[in-house]
């Protein structure tokens, strides 16, 4: 989306609150309510003191006070009653639309994940979440509804300022369309690329503050905290001189509004007085003209700090526009083939043929084959970047292969290509422990019923015990209501490994996917958690990657990758 205009950016941000376009709507017509009663507060008050004084010397034409007072009292109870339910409509809008949108990135993560998303910088993509998303949020509420308003209201003073005076009100008009909308349309045009720098620049200091809270314990370790305070100061100071371009462009353009605002005051003022001189318009109407069209520009005049925030919205639209439109490396399937790995007949339950795969320009597997016997387990063993760790990914379809093939045979006792089985299937039939497991900031017990959702507590306990979890966790105050930190700070390495072992216990699939699963553990706990998938897989398949020999001793054949041969 490189080249998307930002009038095509716009378009398409608000095509994702079409839920919300009614209360955006009745947001809209209620400002534009409560800036016509304040702009006819200052309107009828003129009236009434130019009449009064145009007719100072013959009392039987003064207005009557007591109308003007009623006129005056409504238009002011009306204006706080219309602003109190445009202030409502905005607020509403400003509140759904972060859900709204926040639902929508979120569904285009998941559609990209985890292929995607092991190419992206994390930081990055917290920054589109958050501010980029909140930003939006300015955008809906505190951008759109004034300029729809501010357009609606100088149609209207203009037909009002003509009806007084014809020529006035094309002045009036012109007046209008240039302080609304060429003024701060200009200024933005020229400081959008200053502000899509600034998001991007801003994305990616999140990025790098992210991956230094990840490396604390090195950076402390290594005394290099210099270097990052260093680059934090320069990418700080990048920040702050795109943020000054930016306020440079501001002070440019309120000043412009400025002056621009009080030239076409001028002109107004000077073409009543014509007409006024010429018997055209009476004294009243001259004086009504220009203190309507001085106070029309007020919320006219608003939309130069309006186009500012325009700015950053367009910015951070682009950003998540970009992210929605990503093309996920990996289909899901929701039309294709169902299988049960438990019920398959065959001996062989996955095949890869000739398989080969690499990331981007980078060979990673040059024509792999391998087959994963039913109810045994295949150890994979290989150095470091070796592809081993790949191979459970291509298994699980977090990528395609470019080219061969991996085949699972389902109930009919049919190979099926990985591709065309329905994803929820192929998950449910599969249990993965990763390298890293994953903590979130809950209990225990919530933790590994990630899961089964509908988990038991006797369930959840059951797969403690197979993982050496549970004696650890009965240790702890709450036991499995204990709540453990973001990303499980205050677990150890070994532990929260054990936790992600308990997760595959507790899916119970048939197939068991363990990436390193003893990579941090004790040689007891090792010894503990080998012979539970041990006899785990007297009922299940298990493929087990690791570079230890001890931990493949419990592997009835291994496949050592770069030989691409299995064998005990």
């Amino acid at each position: 989306m490189e080249n998307i205009s930002e009038f095509a950016i716009i378009s398409r941000l608000l095509k994702l609150v079409r839920p919300l376009k009614s209360v955006m709507t009745t947001g809209v017509i209620l400002g534009v309510l409560s800036r016509l009663c304040g702009i006819f507060l200052a309107v009828i008050g003129a009236k009434a003191v130019a009449i009064t004084a145009e007719n100072f010397l013959n009392p039987s034409v003064r207005p009557s006070i007591k109308m003007f007072a009623i006129i005056l009292v409504g238009l002011g109870v009306g204006r706080g009653v219309f602003r109190l339910g445009e202030q409502y409509c905005n607020n509403y809008v400003a509140i759904n639309v972060l859900s709204l949108t926040r639902e929508k990135v979120f569904t285009a993560l998941r559609k990209l994940c985890p292929a995607k998303l092991e190419t992206r910088e994390k930081g990055n993509l917290i920054a589109i979440i958050t501010s980029d998303v909140e930003t939006l949020e300015a955008f809906f509420a505190g951008t759109v509804a004034p300029v729809a308003v501010s357009a609606i209201v100088a149609i209207v003073m203009s037909l009002y300022i003509g009806y007084l005076f014809p020529v006035a009100g094309v002045v009036a008009a012109i007046g209008f369309v240039t302080v609304g909308g060429m003024v701060p349309i200009s200024s933005e045009i020229n400081s959008y690329p200053a502000s899509l720098e600034y998001r991007n620049a801003f994305g990616k200091m999140d990025s790098f503050i992210l991956s230094t809270i990840y490396g604390i314990d090195e950076t402390i370790q290594y005394q290099s905290g210099h270097k990052t305070v260093k680059e934090i100061v320069k990418r700080s100071d990048n920040l702050a001189d795109t943020k000054s371009e930016l306020v440079e462009f501001e002070k440019n353009q309120r000043m412009l509004i400025t002056v621009t605002t009080n030239i076409f005051a001028a002109i107004i003022l000077v073409v009543m007085y014509i007409a006024y001189a010429k018997d055209k318009v009476s004294f009243n109407q001259l004086v009504v003209a220009v203190v309507a069209t001085v106070s029309a520009f007020r919320p006219v005049a608003a939309l130069a700090a309006v186009s500012s925030n325009l700015n950053q919205a367009i910015a951070s639209g682009k950003r998540i526009l970009d992210l929605l439109d990503e093309e996920p490396k990996v289909d899901e399937v929701i039309e294709g083939t169902d299988i049960d790995l438990n019920n398959s007949p065959k001996n062989v339950l996955v095949v890869a043929k000739d398989v080969k795969f690499g990331y981007d320009e980078t060979p990673v597997l040059t024509g792999t084959t391998l087959a994963v016997k039913k109810g045994h387990i295949l150890g994979i063993h290989g150095a470091s970047g070796s592809g081993k760790s790949t191979m459970l990914k291509l298994l699980m379809r977090f990528w395609d292969v470019n080219d061969g093939g991996i085949y699972y045979s389902n109930q009919a006792g049919k190979a099926v290509l990985v591709k065309r089985i329905n994803t929820k299937s192929l998950r449910a039939n599969q249990s993965f422990v990763t390298q890293d497991t994953w903590i979130s900031h809950d209990t225990i017990a919530k933790n590994i019923a990630i899961a089964k959702a509908d988990a038991t507590m006797e369930e959840i306990a059951a797969a403690a015990k197979k993982a050496s979890l549970h004696d650890f966790i009965e240790t702890l105050p709450q036991g499995y209501n204990t709540v453990i930190g973001e990303d499980g700070y205050s677990i150890s390495s070994g532990e929260k490994q054990r936790i992600g072992l308990a997760r595959a216990f507790l899916h119970d699939a048939n197939l068991v996917l363990l990436d390193e699963p003893t990579s941090v553990l004790d040689a007891l706990n090792e010894g503990i958690i080998l012979k539970s998938i041990k006899e785990e897989a007297e009922e299940k398949t298990v493929v087990l990657v690791s570079h230890r020999r001890s931990t493949l001793n419990i592997a009835d054949s291994i496949w050592s990758i770069g030989t691409e041969s299995a064998g005990h």
